[in-house]
């Protein structure tokens, strides 16, 4: 017989993404509707450890679901890989009597989340992670704002660097995965797109490029580069040196989480936060929630951590195509 979960935990991981709040405020009203407790664990797994948890109700999620960022912060915790800790996080939840958990966040928090589940914690995953690099899901929260948010910040200066017929290198977020790069890199007509998974770093290629490209008349060349790869700064000084053209790097970093969530991120997270509560109700554990043609289903964790995502060959083409 499925166990009965009488108080929900509900806590942020990882990196950021916009959207999560909204995610929140679905768990903590759906689980409310259906009868629950709800707690709220601050910090992400750092705060579990440190017993950094509140009572929520309906009226402490309210006026949220615009925000970005975390209501309930984030933290990284190193400590959570080792047993003894992911031991006394699950004594914790019994002791604040959460017998439901559902976390927020990206891979490595749900490696959190399978070791609660595995000692007896009932533990929900929900994608949140503006990198879109998560296996069994089509979507993750945040993605659409971030990518969004770099778009138009790349418009930008594109702007300036067609003015002054420069080289610009626009670094996005991605340590590992390159989808940001990828879709700011098409949406915004790039002539080159840099990716952690494609990238063969010859850079005499890229110098090529340049050349062949302003012989052809073009007064600018936008590079996208992913941050996985990096070292935009020192590239542009060899790019420059190389070329004789003017070139600048810019890093757009952390703005990329932050912001209003956009439309889909607040309906994804909303749907995807009652989902994880409404698995919990039924006695599921150890699952993370995914969008799968364009269904919300969900996955056993060990099942989606096992999964591997990598870039369209064809998406990675069509960019290299456009941009001549």
């Amino acid at each position: 017989m499925a166990k009965e979960i009488n108080t929900i935990g509900v806590l942020s991981s990882g990196g950021d993404a916009p959207g999560m709040n909204a995610a929140i405020r679905a768990v903590v009203r759906t689980a409310i509707y259906r009868g629950k407790k709800v707690k709220g664990i601050r910090k992400g797994y750092n705060g579990l450890l440190n017993e950094d948890i509140i009572d929520m109700q309906a009226k402490d999620v309210s006026d949220t679901i615009q925000r970005g960022g975390t209501i309930l912060y984030t933290a990284r915790c190193p400590e959570f890989r080792e047993e003894v800790y992911q031991k006394k996080g699950a004594e914790i939840c019994r002791k604040h009597g959460i017998d439901g958990l559902v976390v927020i966040g990206g891979d490595g928090s749900f490696a959190g989340a399978q070791k609660l589940a595995s000692l007896g914690i009932n533990t929900i995953g929900i994608p949140g992670t503006i990198d879109l690099d998560i296996a069994c899901t089509e979507y993750t929260i945040g993605f659409d704002t971030a990518v969004n948010t770099a778009m138009e910040a790349i418009d930008k200066v594109r702007d300036t660097s067609t003015s002054h017929e420069r080289c610009s290198i626009i670094e996005v977020m991605g340590r590992r995965a390159g989808y940001i790069a990828l879709w700011c890199g098409i949406a915004n007509g790039a002539e080159d797109i840099l990716l952690p998974e494609k990238y063969d770093y010859n850079e005499q290629e890229l110098i090529n490029n340049i050349i062949a490209n302003r012989k052809r008349g073009k007064k600018h060349h936008i590079i996208i580069n992913a941050e996985g790869i990096g070292h935009s700064t020192s590239m542009a000084r060899r790019i420059e040196a190389a070329t004789g053209l003017e070139t600048r790097a810019t890093i757009l970093g952390h703005m990329q989480r932050g912001g209003s969530p956009s439309c889909r991120d607040r309906m994804t997270a909303s749907v995807m936060g009652a989902y994880a509560v409404d698995l919990l109700c039924k006695g599921e554990n150890n699952r993370v929630v995914a969008l799968k043609n364009g269904e919300y289903v969900d996955y056993d964790i060990d099942e989606a951590l096992a999964m591997k995502k990598s870039i369209s060959d064809y998406q990675f083409e069509v960019g290299k195509l456009l941009s001549i």
